[in-house]
């Protein structure tokens, strides 16, 4: 009582506001009713929609998801309990060595931020420290990195100018804070994908533009060139470093030698790890300590030569005076003056700390085989990045050069940070003073030789032209942007290019018409699946199930690559195989559906060739022949409708849509598609055009294909034109006085009187022909297998195959044309039984499991 109640409510609340069900709801027995009969021996399947309370029930997290999530925050709760002997030995020689040379990399990153060195190291250990507790990596190293500290220079540079009051560590401890929360905040929300957004070539664009910017800016320190602005555009740097080229100090010496020591170092540790494989291990190592000796080596000679020398006569430039511990630590200073200056700041900073650490984290979890979960990575540099000011740190990711490092070294777990802490640490508190003789020349030289693995070498531009010629050029205009500009221009730049570059590729994506062809698999000569079972016209397998001749479906224009010499053509005269290969979305459903539209125009004609008996029933953009031509027909009796038409092109009898390669559709592409099929009805009036779909992957695709009409046999064989409801049209504004509705009654007009002109000059009215025997009937009932139907049989067109969908499309088509049979015309055709329903579809069936199908109608 109750749920009567409920309906009552409901229907009258719907009428009331003008709500209108669809017609035959696909779940009614009489719609199920009229296509059962088709499938004997099977068990029914009625398919139900998905429920719109059932997708936002979905969306509350359950109690044990809650407690996932909670959990997911903390990753080394899962793995610390297990922590033993061997991995704290691997944890410990990695963490050491990361430390020594995190420590001298940190204190150069220090000079590019326009920070005093100190401050490299408070975020080196802040880094290390407390991404252990958030950690989906054990290789990713989090501290200062070169391209985040070269952006937060420049805006420190750019601060000073608007908040001459606010040092510059204030600055950038603000920034990170800042930026350190909106990476905070979409971790924990999960919405980790958005750094899928960001392409490989922008992120190598970036990486290679910015190690060119950063290498540029240093050249004037480690040559001792004084005057020269390395906050100017690369390209203004290098033209003002030549031009002091004059003005080059002892610093060069100290510089140039230590850049080539590196490189030497490198060069021969690498031949040796060849040359000795056995002591590939300790080559590694000592290649991997060249830094540490190179600032030991120059510092020892910069103490030889400045000891006793008062502090401004130094004879080159070094570090001076480090404070020991931190000096800073304290509640960072964050209000709302500072706030606004940065805010436009953020977007390119946000990017920068996500997309080189995320990159990273990934490649290296694919090469030691684990994987990582990029959201909370972002928690990771998130909480990092906030409580890292409170010791006096600023913005930090992920480290390439330190990673490689350390996945080199042997690490096993993330703990092997807390070991790297400890040495950070270490350096604070008790090599302060050895600092103070650090050349400046060789930091440069140190942070030169460590960026230049980040440029990309010119094998991987030609493997990028190879894959994407046009990426090449979002690569090159990120590069030139960043050295004529700044940093955040060439982010910008190579972001917004491939964005454009997808979205092009959406809005003019074009399906393919595909092209049956019957293939089968050679090896050695020998057919797989011998003996040799061929398969009926259109598909069906006869006799061995694993049958070695199959069919398959290649687009007819063999734009995939395929032979040119295989001869593919439509699968059936009339009938048509169309898939989608961008998706079917509001951006691209105008453009592919329209390519479809012509497509069939170029290749079939009017069902009814005496469409316009008179030139005034013409539309104005098809005139149709001149006062000559009908002249000229009329003499070699040819009717008016056949001139200029190929009478040898097949009528349109039937479209498939492959939505193999579709997962959502929404409003727009739907109605554009009932717009098609209410054009193409009037194409090929009096009949209709059958549309089966195929390869439907999507249960809410399949409710809106629903609502839009599709799925279900058209109700109507009348003969007259009978648009399909529209969602929302402009044309459809009005009801039944609309545009639309009033080109339906003119056609269905002209119709009529074509048939009562027609009917008045025949005497003769014909039956159609009954088709399926009971022989037919009791050769289906013989089969004693139970089958079961894969779609709801309340959804008779959509199909899981397209070869399934081949077969049923021609069945219809066929079993319309044995009503057409035996007279000229057909005025009124009567109704059908349900054996032979011109409608009528083959449905998918399967074994349920256990069994071997030998039966598929």
């Amino acid at each position: 009582m109750a749920v009567d109640m409920s309906s009552r409510a409901k229907g009258f609340l719907m009428k009331a506001l003008g709500i209108k069900l669809q017609e035959g709801e696909p779940n009614d027995d009489h719609v199920i009713h009229g296509h059962m009969q088709s499938i004997r021996n099977s068990d029914c399947f009625v398919e139900q929609e998905p429920q719109t309370a059932d997708f936002l029930l979905g969306l509350i997290p359950t109690g044990p998801q809650i407690w996932q999530y909670l959990v997911s925050l903390f990753p080394f709760i899962s793995w610390i309990g297990h922590y033993n002997l061997q991995w704290l030995m691997g944890d410990l020689v990695a963490g050491i060595t990361i430390g020594a040379v995190v420590v001298p990399q940190g204190m150069a990153y220090a000079k590019i931020a326009n920070l005093p060195v100190q401050f490299g190291l408070y975020s080196s250990f802040m880094g290390v420290l407390v991404y252990w507790f958030f950690a989906t990596s054990k290789d990713i190293t989090i501290g200062p990195v070169a391209v985040m500290c070269q952006l937060t220079g420049g805006i420190v540079s750019d601060m000073e100018k608007v908040l001459p009051d606010v040092p510059g560590h204030v600055i950038a401890s603000a920034l990170s804070i800042l930026a350190g929360s909106i990476v905070l905040f979409v971790g924990l929300i999960r919405c980790g994908w958005i750094v899928d957004m960001i392409s490989l070539p922008a992120l190598s664009a970036f990486m290679t533009g910015s190690a060119i910017t950063i290498a540029i800016g240093q050249v004037p320190t480690m040559m001792g060139i004084s005057g020269v602005s390395n906050r100017d555009a690369p390209y203004l740097v290098l033209i003002h470093t030549l031009q002091g080229l004059p003005r080059t100090g002892l610093d060069a010496a100290m510089g140039l030698s230590a850049l080539f020591l590196l490189y030497t170092i490198r060069a021969f540790c690498g031949f040796a790890a060849g040359r000795w494989p056995k002591h590939q291990r300790v080559f590694f190592f000592l290649s991997t300590l060249r830094t540490v000796f190179i600032i030991l080596l120059y510092t020892l000679v910069s103490w030889l030569v400045n000891r006793g020398l008062p502090a401004g006569q130094e004879k080159f430039k070094i570090v001076l005076d480090v404070p020991a511990g931190f000096q800073n630590a304290g509640v960072p200073v964050l209000n709302k003056r500072i706030a606004g200056e940065l805010v436009g700041y953020l977007p390119a900073t946000v990017i920068v700390l996500l997309i080189e650490h995320i990159a990273i984290s990934k490649s290296f979890g694919r090469v030691n085989n684990y994987s990582i979960n990029p959201s909370q990575e972002m928690v990771a540099i998130g909480v990092t990045n906030v409580l890292g000011p409170f010791v006096g740190g600023f913005a930090s990711t992920g480290s390439f050069s330190r990673t490689a490092i350390k996945s080199k070294a042997g690490v096993r777990t993330p703990f092997a940070g807390v070991i790297t802490a400890l040495v950070v640490l270490l350096a604070l508190y008790a090599l302060p003073a050895v600092f103070y003789f650090i050349p400046n020349a060789s930091l440069a030289a140190v942070i030169i030789h460590a960026v230049g693995d980040l440029i990309t070498t010119p094998n991987t531009i030609y493997q990028f032209w190879r894959v994407s010629p046009f990426e090449v050029f979002i690569f090159f205009a990120g590069v030139i942007t960043t050295v004529f500009s700044t940093i955040e221009n060439g982010i910008y730049c190579t972001v917004c290019l491939s964005a454009a570059m997808l979205l092009y590729r959406i809005l003019k994506g074009k399906g393919r018409f595909l092209g049956h062809i019957e293939v089968k698999s050679m090896l050695d000569n020998n057919v797989v699946g011998e003996p040799p079972r061929r398969t009926a016209e259109y598909g069906t397998f006869t006799g061995h199930r694993y049958a070695a001749y199959r069919n398959v479906f290649l687009p007819i224009t063999h734009a995939d690559g395929s032979n040119p010499v295989v001869d593919l053509d439509t699968p059936y005269p009339g009938i048509f195989i169309y898939r989608f290969s961008e998706g079917f979305n509001y951006p691209n459903a105008s453009n592919s559906l329209q390519y479809m539209v012509d497509h069939i125009f170029a290749r079939t004609r009017r069902t009814n060739l005496a469409t316009f008996d008179r030139p005034g029933d013409r539309p104005w953009n098809n005139p149709g022949p001149s006062r000559r031509q009908l002249k000229a027909a009329a003499t070699a009796g040819v009717a008016p409708g056949e001139i200029g038409v190929n009478t040898d092109l097949p009528t349109l009898k039937a479209i498939i849509l492959d939505f193999s390669s579709v997962n959502h559709v929404d409003i727009t592409s739907v109605q554009q598609l009932i717009d098609v099929r209410n054009q193409l009805d009037r194409y090929t009036a009096p009949d209709i055009v059958h549309w089966h779909i195929a390869c439907i992957h999507n249960r809410w695709t399949k409710r809106a294909l629903v609502a839009a009409g599709f799925g279900s046999p058209a109700s109507h064989c009348d003969g007259l034109q009978h648009r399909w409801r529209s969602i929302f049209s402009v044309a459809e504004i009005g009801g039944s006085q609309s545009a639309a509705a009033a080109a339906e009654k003119e056609a269905n007009e002209k119709e009529a009187n074509r048939r009562s002109t027609l009917a008045s000059s025949l005497d003769v009215e014909t039956s159609p022909k009954r088709g399926g025997s009971s022989g037919d009937s009791a050769d289906r009932k013989s089969s004693i297998s139970r089958n079961v139907a894969i779609h709801g049989t309340n959804r008779p067109l959509f199909h899981v195959d397209l070869t399934s969908a081949l077969q049923s499309a021609i069945a219809n088509v066929e079993a319309s044309a044995e009503f057409r049979t035996g007279s000229d015309v057909v005025i009124q055709p009567p109704s059908l039984p349900r054996s032979v329903n011109p409608s009528s579809s083959t449905s998918t069936l399967g074994k349920p499991l256990g069994q071997t199908p030998n039966n598929k109608r």
